[in-house]
């Protein structure tokens, strides 16, 4: 392929031994070509997928097509000690978060209870249990193959005594099982973030505790309006709102990054 054609090419993501890249249209009729190639140069990729719709719907899955190798979609990656079962045209997952993952596990004090709002396949839950003292990790996904993945996972990994998985709509499951158990709520899911901003709240214990808050930020003003949002959205409820942190975490589109604020709810 000439220079001009590899630099359409856009970066690719290896899960377990499987590879996924996004093949721009003129490039399709290479895209066997291109798939043979990763596998050459990745000697432990045994399929490669090419991406073939973006993130989207109710659980952001993606159509994938193989283009080299075995002709399947589910894989076992491995993550900061820790094995996790996936099925990328079920259930959404990035290896791209391993950082941001492990940064907040690293963070879990002891005797902590940890609700996550949007566990996926219990990436954050699992790393969680594995990697600190926390007592309970309740981990809620309205996915089913997601949850049935976070079982497994929570089995594989012999975590299940502290990660409960749960399978709902978070504001269900929080207003009606989990209202005041948590010191710490996770919400990776930047897409729904502002929407359930106030069921973060009503997870918190009734003396506060710590909210990982993901969005979208954009340049130049990065942290600024989440920042503006949360503080206001807690004000409605009497609650104040301190900045422990903010990260941007990767970039998302042009001038807009995955953003991160660490809050202290009091």
């Amino acid at each position: 392929m000439p220079d001009e054609e590899l630099k359409q090419v856009r970066a690719f993501d290896i899960v377990g031994n499987i590879a996924v890249v996004k093949i721009p249209e003129k490039l399709l009729p290479k895209k066997q070509l291109i798939g043979q190639a990763l596998m050459q140069v990745h000697h432990h990729v045994r399929t490669v997928l090419n991406q073939t719709t973006p993130v989207r719907g109710e659980f952001r899955t993606r159509k994938l097509e193989v283009i080299a190798g075995e002709p399947r979609t589910e894989t076992t990656h491995r993550e900061g000690g820790c094995s996790f079962k996936v099925d990328l045209a079920k259930v959404y997952f990035s290896p791209r978060l391993a950082t941001e993952r492990l940064r907040v596990t690293k963070q879990i004090k002891p005797g902590e209870v940890v609700t996550n709002l949007f566990a996926g396949v219990g990436c954050y839950s699992v790393l969680i249990a594995k990697h600190s003292e926390a007592i309970k990790i309740y981990s809620i996904d309205k996915n089913p193959a997601a949850v049935n993945y976070m079982r497994e996972n929570t089995r594989i990994n012999k975590v299940g005594a502290r990660v409960v998985p749960i399978l709902g709509d978070a504001r269900d499951v929080v207003k009606t099982r989990l209202m005041g158990k948590a010191d710490r709520v996770l919400m990776p899911l930047p897409e729904l973030a502002r929407e359930f901003f106030d069921v973060a709240l009503l997870a918190l214990k009734p003396e506060g505790g710590v909210v990982h808050f993901y969005d979208f930020g954009k340049e130049p003003e990065l942290f600024g309006p989440s920042l503006e949002f949360v503080r206001a959205a807690a004000a409605t409820k009497g609650k104040k709102v301190e900045l422990l942190g903010s990260r941007a975490i990767r970039s998302y589109a042009t001038r807009v990054y995955h953003i991160v604020l660490d809050l202290k709810i009091t």
